[in-house]
């Protein structure tokens, strides 16, 4: 409790709230107010003082306050003018949240009564902290790209139905890193966990009166403070254990960031951070033929009603700060851009020589961070798949599409599926872009689930409260004979047998395969391709198995450590790339059915669907594959790749199989009986 205020003007950097030996430094930018008020409250969030700032150098507002320490509460209010068409929107009864808060004392909720006029009982107030963790001398696991296999996971989700997780600590920070989900991690064999957006968010006011909440948190208040719900009492040292304990298990933590938009809406949004301190600075608005700015229209890149302005020189450093203290101080190994294509408008262009991009490419603490757009937003000229910088990974949505439709038995198809298995290179274009520029998913947190995907022809997003219209349309799946759920052997079985199709060819592919957390355990949403509203059992991991899904399990595991234990199938470097100076393999070769090699016009034929390819390393990798694929409705018959003296092709994995066990151990040297719609990976062995 202060006792007295001994106020200093303090020093203008850094910004935030910073403590000194004998105190804190406060720094805010509000380059256009006219006075900035600084508020301290108790840990029960009673006003203590409000502080005139006394100092203003430039464009931001400073003080020292001594006797401050870690733990105090604090917030701001600013007064300038509020004429919108100017892009001022300064009002002295909105309580402001520090955009430096590295912590806030509780959840960001949307309250109409507690907003109007004085917003105070409303708004969490910042935390001052301190930044020390024992780290414990763990080391960032540090994989190769070549290495990593991304799991894509909800903090909360994750562990709110597992048995054996503590129950005091499900759907938290410490959750995630408790030993039941390691254990399961592990034996899975992922070693990258991608979670949903842990950034201080507030759920949409429309969202909150129904009843709903944004369960998915794609709609942050703050760009530094971990997000409290999903913390027992301190949500940074809770997260950084958390980061600290996955790091011990060699499993790197990748962060969903979301930088293109806030919260605080547009014309008719809320003030409650960025808005209240420099409106014009922080976000993107339209403007006419002529181009004068429209401060009543703010541009919607994203579609949540706002688009940060990330081209200029506050915004951009703000989000550069953020990116680093979450690398420095919270320990995090990467980060998965959402909606990238914003932050690479300059401003409302998109440049993949943008500022921002060549920014980040420079700094030293994240040149060493792991990059992954995904490639779009919804603005003018958003679709930007294949051009960002050489060095970002990029969410490839055509290779979801391709997979999905070869699999479901699309005609046409062949081709473009071939060339997604081996990297995509009409995308990322060999010499030019890495083979593991691709990250190749076939199921994202937005849209089915890899179950949903091959038992829902539909969406059923009713629970959404929009009369099933929103979510994606265009889902590339299929139900094979009844929509939902059913008991009809044939039905089930060759459901399985398409998850199994489907999963294979991910991690078979080249590229960084993505699994959307819960595929493994054959998670269902009930047909809903848009659950981010949904924190209940649609959203939520059940892990409670039966044989069949026990079955699946038992092969994602078996088809993970199978590309684990091979170069090839994780890292093809091919002669004609000169991306690297070196290549491991001596021979790629397409395959038709009858033997022959495939030509041109094979590769046009609209009813192809069954192919092989054959990978064969040079003389320092001794592997030799043959992946046999058919997506049509009948068996067909395979003249295999001849072989020298003395070898066979050896069975390692058939899709038709439901069990991993019951997978013949065969040999064979020229014929084999490919099943429908499968999938089948031999090895060359010596007799």
């Amino acid at each position: 409790m202060l006792t007295a205020i001994q106020l200093t003007a303090g020093k203008p950097l850094p910004l935030g709230a910073n403590l000194t030996k004998t105190g804190c430094n406060f720094v805010i930018h509000a380059p256009h107010a006219e006075s900035v008020e600084l508020c301290l409250y108790d840990v029960d969030e009673q006003l203590q003082s409000v502080i005139p700032m006394p100092a203003k150098s430039g464009k931001v507002w400073h003080c020292h306050i001594e006797g401050v320490c870690a733990g105090q509460y604090y917030a701001y209010r600013t007064r300038g003018r509020n004429q919108t068409e100017l892009g001022m929107r300064f009002d002295p009864e909105k309580l402001l949240i520090d955009p430096y808060a590295r912590k806030l004392s509780r959840p960001v909720n949307w309250d109409y009564e507690q907003y109007q006029n004085d917003s105070e009982q409303m708004i969490p107030k910042s935390v001052v902290t301190r930044d020390e963790f024992d780290w414990q001398g763990i080391d960032k696991p540090d994989i190769p790209a070549s290495e990593l296999i991304l799991y894509e996971a909800h903090v909360k989700g994750l562990t709110m139905q597992h048995p054996d997780v503590p129950k005091n600590i499900r759907g938290t920070y410490l959750g995630v890193c408790s030993q039941p989900i390691i254990k399961h991690l592990k034996k899975l064999g992922v070693n990258a966990i991608q979670l949903l957006p842990v950034f201080a968010y507030m759920p949409e006011p429309y969202i909150t009166e129904k009843g709903l909440t944004n369960y998915w948190g794609y709609n942050p208040i703050n760009y530094f403070s971990p997000e409290p719900r999903y913390s027992l009492n301190d949500a940074i040292m809770e997260f950084k254990t958390m980061v600290r304990t996955l790091h011990e298990a060699g499993i790197e933590v990748i962060l969903d960031v979301v930088y293109n938009h806030t919260a605080e809406g547009g014309e008719q949004g809320q003030t409650i951070s960025f808005k209240g301190f420099d409106n014009i600075a922080f976000y993107l608005f339209e403007t006419n033929e002529h181009g004068a700015i429209n401060f009543h229209h703010y541009s919607n890149n994203s579609g949540c009603g706002n688009s940060v302005d990330a081209s200029h020189p506050y915004t951009m450093r703000l989000v550069m700060d953020s990116l680093r203290y979450w690398v420095e101080e919270m320990g995090v190994d990467g980060f998965r851009f959402d909606l990238a294509a914003s932050l690479g408008r300059d401003p409302h262009e998109y440049s993949s020589f943008s500022g921002f991009f060549r920014t980040l490419r420079q700094d030293p603490v994240l040149q060493g961070a792991k990059l992954i757009a995904e490639p779009w937003d919804i603005g003018h000229g958003g679709y930007r798949l294949g051009q960002f910088p050489s060095h970002w990974h990029e969410c490839n949505d055509k290779y979801r599409d391709n997979v999905r439709g070869f699999w479901r038995g699309d005609k046409g198809l062949t081709s473009d599926f071939a060339t997604r298995l081996l990297g995509s290179r009409d995308v990322f274009k060999k010499g030019h872009r890495s083979v593991h520029s691709s990250v190749n998913f076939i199921t994202y947190h937005d849209g089915f689930t890899l179950h949903d995907l091959v038992t829902y022809q539909e969406r059923h997003n009713e629970a959404n409260g929009e009369q099933n219209r929103d979510g994606h349309g265009h889902n590339v799946s299929h139900n094979y004979g009844v929509e939902g759920e059913t008991r009809r052997p044939a039905i089930v079985k060759l459901r399985e047998q398409q998850k199994r199709n489907l999963f294979a060819t991910l991690l078979l592919s080249q590229g960084i395969p993505h699994i959307l957390g819960g595929d493994e355990l054959s998670r269902t949403q009930k047909g809903n391709n848009n659950a981010y509203c949904q924190d209940n059992d649609i959203s939520w991991f059940s892990w409670k198995l039966n044989e069949r899904k026990k079955d699946f399990l038992a092969f994602c595991q078996f088809v993970i450590q199978m590309r684990k234990e091979s170069r090839l199938l994780s890292d093809l470097n091919l002669e004609d790339d000169n991306y690297y100076n070196h290549h491991n393999v001596t021979k790629v070769g397409w395959f038709r059915p009858d033997g022959r090699t495939k030509v041109v016009d094979d590769w046009h034929d609209h009813d192809n669907q069954a192919f092989a390819v054959e990978l064969k390393g040079d003389g320092q990798l001794n592997e030799h594959w043959l992946l046999l694929f058919n997506a049509s409705d009948h068996d067909v018959n395979f003249n295999l790749p001849s072989l020298s003296e003395g070898s066979q092709w050896r069975l390692q994995l058939d899709t038709r199989y439901q069990k991993i066990k019951e997978i013949p151990s065969i040999s064979v040297r020229e014929q084999f009986l490919q099943s429908m719609k499968s999938i089948s990976v031999f090895r060359r062995r010596k007799i």
